[in-house]
């Protein structure tokens, strides 16, 4: 069976890297939902949940964090555009049974390119902030699970993640 080879949208004739041009593609809403966890210590968890780490407000600094890495993404992943961003949100939620903390990060824009690496690229920072914030009560936290949970508009349409990783057997 002969496989079709995909035009590689990142490489020039040539075959080196270049930023795609979107500039003929038209403006339309687009939405990214990505999530992921941090796993940790019952210390740790409690020490986050109660407010008693002592470098402050993990969720606030964390939610800050994830906003402001979600605006920087292009200069953090070199051939995404820099996405004006019309909407960012950072949602965090405890698991106690699994001593987990889970990120969901929302971006919006109006743009002629999507906004998954901006939502994913949130969710990374914020987990990366509570490790930091957190590190002193335990250094051995896991971050895992990071995904794309949905993402809508261009020409491409709607994406849903089927199965969830925990339901996939991961």
């Amino acid at each position: 069976m002969k496989m079709k080879m995909r035009r590689r949208t990142h490489l020039d004739a040539r075959g080196r890297a270049r930023m795609v041009d979107v500039s003929r593609k038209p403006s339309t809403l687009r939405e990214a939902v990505a999530a992921g966890e941090i796993v940790m210590s019952a210390a740790a968890f409690d020490a986050i949940r109660s407010g008693a780490v002592a470098k402050g407000n993990v969720e606030t600094v964390a939610r800050v964090a994830g906003i402001g890495a979600a605006k920087r993404t292009s200069d953090l992943i070199p051939l995404c555009h820099p996405v004006p961003l019309d909407h960012v949100a950072i949602a965090i939620g405890y698991r106690e049974r699994e001593r987990a903390v889970e990120v969901r990060a929302t971006a919006r824009t109006r743009w002629s390119t999507g906004v998954e690496m901006e939502a994913l690229v949130a969710v990374c920072a914020t987990l990366l902030t509570i490790y930091d914030m957190a590190k002193a009560v335990d250094r051995g936290m896991s971050l895992g699970r990071i995904r794309l949970l949905r993402k809508s508009g261009g020409r491409s349409g709607t994406y849903r993640i089927l199965r969830t990783l925990r339901q996939a057997g991961s």
